[in-house]
């Protein structure tokens, strides 16, 4: 399936170019659909050759004109001198997907003054490589049919859920910052696998594929993951022995101790 709209992306890093990959490649739109701007010249010119894209040096308020949906994908501190710039310009039923940590609908609203179409959104760098873990919320401005196209987008480079404002923060600690959180315990992993003889390029690979099979375990079968982890542990095992010593130093305490102070410092940034 693919859709008719127009894209602008506001910004070009590695963000927009994770979202661009997943439209193009997915079939969801075609190159001669997007446009990207930004003040690097080198950035665009490399997003221009790798997917065929129209770009704009800055002049985000000529690439914004015709759109009929624009991805602010700049660094919180800009939305407002961005907005600034595009307000005027933004067509009356375009769609406005926001990316930024932080950044609250009603904020934006303000900064627009006047009726706008906007979907905040929390991907996560997955999205790199396809797999993004992006949640979603709408104003009451976005009709059903402008809901499902912002899926759509999301969709191509990962998986999407719609979930409450109020969640957002809650969806940083959870998604938005987490894959820092994995990355500690692969290497970790791996670390110890050297420590056993294994060549660490051998330890990484053997850490990570065991990270990314048993997420799809939980996604694929359906179960909880402590039925899952159940599965795997054996009485008087190898693995019970290693799962009592993480419990033992306090592995799923230090998880959520991480959690709830990501949440917080997010709930302290939103405005």
């Amino acid at each position: 399936m693919s859709i008719k709209q127009t894209i602008t992306f506001i910004g070009a890093g590695n963000m927009a170019k994770a979202m661009i990959g997943g439209i193009v490649s997915s079939g969801l739109a075609h190159p001669e659909q997007i446009t990207a701007s930004n003040p690097s010249a080198p950035k665009l010119e490399a997003l221009q050759q790798e997917f065929g894209i129209h770009t704009i040096q800055k002049d985000n308020a000529a690439a914004a004109a015709h759109a009929d949906i624009v991805v602010l994908s700049v660094k919180p501190y800009l939305y407002e001198s961005v907005i600034e710039e595009i307000r005027d310009v933004v067509k009356p039923d375009a769609i406005v997907i926001m990316i930024a940590a932080g950044q609250t609908i009603s904020a934006n609203e303000a900064r627009f003054g006047k009726p706008i179409k906007l979907a905040r959104v929390m991907p996560n760098t997955p999205a790199l490589v396809g797999e993004a873990m992006s949640a979603v919320c709408f104003n009451a401005a976005m009709t059903p049919a402008d809901q499902d196209i912002v899926l759509q987008i999301l969709n191509s480079f990962g998986k999407a859920e719609v979930v409450a404002e109020s969640l957002m923060d809650t969806v940083t600690g959870v998604s938005g910052s987490s894959p820092a959180y994995v990355y500690m315990f692969i290497e970790a992993m791996a670390d110890a696998a050297v420590l056993h003889g294994m060549p660490r390029g051998q330890a990484y690979t053997f850490a990570a594929q065991s990270v990314l099979g048993s997420a799809k375990m939980v996604l694929e079968t359906g179960m909880h993951p402590g039925a899952l982890k159940d599965n795997v542990c054996s009485p008087g095992g190898t693995t019970i022995e290693a799962v009592a010593a993480l419990e033992s130093s306090g592995m799923r305490a230090a998880v959520i101790d991480a959690i709830d102070v990501c949440v917080k410092k997010s709930k302290a940034m939103s405005k």
